[in-house]
């Protein structure tokens, strides 16, 4: 009898030890399930900035989850790196301005880089000054030294375009020190490099906060629409990839169109995680600002009248010896089915 009951003991320990064993493997085949349906995307971003609240809120709303993407991002401090970290393969989609592709294409590399969707239609560089200044106006930069960024960025460009537009010629009339990189631009201007700067949000908010600088003017309501800042991956990526390069875009339409519909408060609170040294405050403010100039685009689709203005700007700036064809640079299938 004693020899029975252990053996119907043991029985039961080992259909139980079965029965949780097959309970496992079912629980690891469904996160391997999972798992396998979701694509991981390495982003590279010129810049961390409020500017880009459409990615921030595609993110955080679950958008790209949606469409099966988890989104790597990494900021790469400059249109050149993110370039060089996309041609090189160590990034998948790279995030800066335009003027980056029509460069490479002009180069003749083969396997060149492609825009597929843009997300920002005006600079979103604010002129920021030592002093408060209510009645600022483009004539008083004659004779100062700014610290634009990078020379052949579109920021720099498009500040060039602006003083054009505003009868200071950037040539002459003021000095545009480029010497200093932009990931140290904010830092060699409050230690007393320059009269003015240029910074994206929520830089600019917060030197205001700190006493630090003011904002005087935007350099997007000054120069007008431009194609500014766009998704953009190599060629052969995208060919591989259109699958997750239409579902990347239609998640970068949703994020567009939650910011198109909602307020500067209600933005400034689905992008906080991206900025947690930043106050509610500032990020609504900051938001707002852009909401002022039109920053955001509504979709992503790039038209060819823009991208022509684009690099008019480029060669005004005379960093573009011939024009990149617009159905070579700009791929707007993916963006027109989004749309649809």
């Amino acid at each position: 009898m004693k020899k029975q009951l252990i053996c119907i003991c043991m029985a039961a320990l080992l259909s139980l030890s079965l029965l949780a064993g097959c309970g496992a493997e079912g629980n690891t085949d469904t996160e391997q399930d999972a798992a396998a349906q979701t694509v991981t995307v390495r982003l590279s971003e010129v810049t961390h900035s409020v500017f880009y609240a459409p990615q921030y809120v595609a993110i955080a709303r679950g958008f790209f989850a949606e469409e099966g993407i988890d989104i790597d991002l990494s900021n790469g401090q400059g249109a050149d790196a993110v370039m060089s970290a996309v041609l090189s393969g160590n990034m998948d989609i790279g995030f800066a301005g335009p003027e980056a592709s029509v460069y490479v294409y002009n180069e003749g590399k083969t396997d060149y880089t492609q825009v597929f969707a843009q997300i920002t239609r005006r600079d979103g560089s604010f002129l920021v000054a030592r002093e408060k200044d209510d009645a600022f106006n483009w004539q008083k930069l004659k004779g100062k030294v700014v610290l634009p960024g990078r020379k052949g960025g579109v920021p720099y460009m498009a500040l060039e375009y602006a003083l054009r537009q505003n009868g200071v010629d950037p040539a002459k009339d003021l000095t545009l020190d480029s010497s200093v990189q932009f990931s140290m631009m904010t830092a060699a201007f409050t230690a007393g490099t320059g009269d003015y700067f240029t910074c994206f949000e929520p830089t600019a908010s917060m030197l205001e906060a700190e006493g630090k600088g003011y904002i005087v003017a935007a350099v997007g309501d000054a120069a007008g629409e431009i194609p500014y800042t766009a998704y953009f991956a190599k060629k052969s990526y995208i060919e591989k990839n259109s699958d997750l390069i239409a579902a990347f875009t239609r998640a970068v339409y949703k994020g567009q169109q939650w910011v198109k519909t909602h307020t500067a408060a209600e933005i400034a609170d689905a992008i906080k995680e991206q900025f947690p040294d930043t106050s509610a405050e500032l990020l609504t403010a900051s938001v707002e600002r852009y909401q002022k100039i039109g920053a955001f685009c509504d979709t992503p689709v790039m038209s060819e009248a823009s991208f022509t203005l684009l690099q008019k700007v480029i060669a005004e700036a005379g960093e573009l010896s011939s024009p990149a064809p617009f159905d070579k640079v700009v791929n707007n299938t993916f963006a027109d089915k989004a749309v649809k």
